[in-house]
């Protein structure tokens, strides 16, 4: 098949051959293999550029999967010159028939030198790739690029109908920005990229090329992150980042202006309310904080302020109070506001923010979508315009996420739908249990009717999560003797993750505070938050009821 392809292709470049033959190898040759300095545009538009010497305003057209299978299967199959080390990668469904005799190389090469050729056509259903292929000294520059040619965003939803299976294969399994046989993405752990010769560098700059940079500014195995998030969020564009909190707090600084104003909740991670009530006014930003629930609060914010953003949780830490996005967002988008939905406690596995109206949608990627509480991350999603602006701030400021942690993530992400279908059903079981239990006063969870926003979230999620928030019948120390004869969960900060961890919000993000300051944001002494991980049910059932006992 390469055979033929690689022949075809000649055969168009030069109808007559003179010279010694050539031909198509099935062994391999390793000698003078070339190197592929692959790139990824984010727009969709994928470009990738390798040397290619000795042929002039060639046009190659390709089937849409080229590039994916452009890998060291074109130097296995074809070798001697460059167009053959690259057709050979074009693997076509139809036989190419070849033709009588192959032609040579030389002839090849000086028709190539001399004239334009037509568009070489392989068979495909779909749409083609057109590869422009420039001698050393044309306009080309030795490059040979690939462009998409009417390719819609993203093609996974056409044989990828759910979230489970996006987790696995989106950005990965129609080709990466990587050239790989690997079914693994690999690391690309380096913190510059190199232009081969100037040339390249001033076509970059100028546009006209596409490539990374600079490790702050992109990396090959962060992208593929980037776009498996998008696939799930149905966004144009991701940007991941350190934390979670970087994400939040970038966001904040590039979309609201200097003197500009907010709309954020009075039940939030307790670090960004701390971020805007401290950090923010010292650039002009006012806040005005309301409750969840009070779209009346937030109608007379839009009226009386030029607010720029409204940002807020849903569900919220710790009380898990939801947000209604689609009502919100109609109602932000009236009066020119933006809206953004930190959804780290819904996972984009139960909740779809932007599909709800949200223009922007962030997580602290170190909780459920990493999931395995040996990561920091945090993603912001939205349109493509939205996030270039954070994108623009962000390459200033920094906070870029190490490739080996991007890659951790995207190992995570593939186990994300059968995490997270646990973790929800295990929180609704033991927020029942709890919910029944005398030693226990109330429980927090949307899944339960007792919830005040239980319809609300029937409504705009899926599931419920694995996060169960609850107070205890008791004071600091009975609550303290409840946490400390648990015998499964780690007392620690975050959530999310394939073990579980408890802690007393009073203690482990209040402590600071005195118990009355505490209290005017809910923070009672007898508060514990559950995030449960994908152990048993039985087991941690049987923990939780024990450690009850104990007290």
């Amino acid at each position: 098949m390469a055979s033929s392809i690689c022949n075809k292709l000649l055969m168009t470049s030069s109808p007559s051959s003179s010279s010694s033959s050539f031909e198509c190898r099935s062994d391999p040759d390793f000698s003078a293999a070339p190197r592929f300095e692959n790139l990824r545009k984010r727009n969709n538009v994928s470009t990738i550029t390798t040397p290619f010497y000795g042929l002039s305003s060639l046009i190659l057209r390709f089937p849409p999967n080229f590039q994916r299978q452009l890998s060291t299967k074109a130097r296995r199959n074809c070798s001697n010159i460059g167009v053959a080390q690259i057709v050979a990668a074009s693997w076509s469904n139809d036989a190419v028939p070849a033709p009588a005799a192959a032609p040579t190389v030389a002839s090849a090469v000086d028709a190539a030198a001399t004239l334009s050729v037509a568009p070489v056509e392989i068979a495909g259903d779909e749409e083609d790739v057109v590869v422009v292929v420039g001698d050393e000294g044309g306009n080309g520059r030795g490059a040979v690029q690939f462009k998409a040619e009417g390719v819609e965003p993203s093609s996974y939803s056409s044989f990828l109908k759910s979230d489970g299976s996006k987790t696995i294969h989106a950005a990965e399994r129609l080709g990466r920005g990587i050239v790989t046989d690997a079914i693994t993405t690999p690391v690309v752990n380096t913190s510059a990229y190199f232009f081969k010769k100037t040339a390249d560098l001033i076509d970059f700059k100028e546009k006209r090329q596409v490539s990374f940079e600079y490790g702050r500014y992109g990396n090959p195995t962060t992208v593929v992150l980037e776009e498996k998030i998008s696939e799930l969020e149905g966004a144009e564009s991701t940007l991941i980042m350190a934390s979670g909190m970087c994400a939040s707090t970038v966001l904040l600084m590039a979309l609201v202006p200097a003197g500009g104003h907010l709309v954020t909740t009075t039940d939030c991670y307790r670090k960004t309310r701390i971020f805007i009530e401290t950090m923010l006014p010292k650039m002009g930003i006012t806040a005005t904080i309301i409750d969840p629930a009070d779209v009346g609060a937030l109608e007379a914010a839009l009226e009386q302020n030029n607010v720029s953003l409204f940002f807020t949780e849903s569900p919220t830490n710790p009380f898990l109070r939801c947000v209604d996005i689609k009502l919100v967002s109609d109602l932000c988008h009236k009066y020119g506001a933006l809206v953004c939905i930190d959804g780290t406690f819904a996972t984009p596995m139960n909740q779809k923010a932007l599909a709800l109206g949200a223009d922007l949608v962030v997580h602290s990627a170190t909780k459920y979508i990493a999931g395995h509480n040996d990561v920091l991350a945090g993603c912001i999603s939205g349109s493509e315009k939205l996030v270039s602006q954070v994108r623009i701030l962000h390459h200033v400021l920094g906070g870029t996420l190490n490739p080996n942690a991007a890659y951790l993530i995207i190992r995570g992400m593939k186990t994300l739908h059968l995490r997270v279908q646990q973790q929800n059903s295990t929180g609704l079981r033991m927020a029942k249990i709890l919910e029944a239990h005398p030693k226990v006063k109330r429980v927090y969870y949307p899944g339960l009717p007792s919830h005040p926003e239980h319809e609300l979230a029937k409504r705009q999620m899926t599931g419920f999560g694995g996060v169960v928030s609850f107070e205890i019948d008791g004071d600091l120390t009975t609550t303290i003797k409840f946490v400390d004869s648990l015998k499964i969960p780690y007392i620690a900060p975050s959530f999310g993750g394939c073990e579980s961890i408890v802690d007393q919000p009073a203690i482990m993000s209040y402590w600071d505070l005195p118990q009355s300051e505490r209290a005017k944001y809910g923070i009672h002494d007898n508060l514990v938050r559950f995030s449960f991980g994908i152990e048993d049910f039985e087991d941690l059932k049987a923990d939780i009821l024990q450690a009850l006992e104990a007290i």
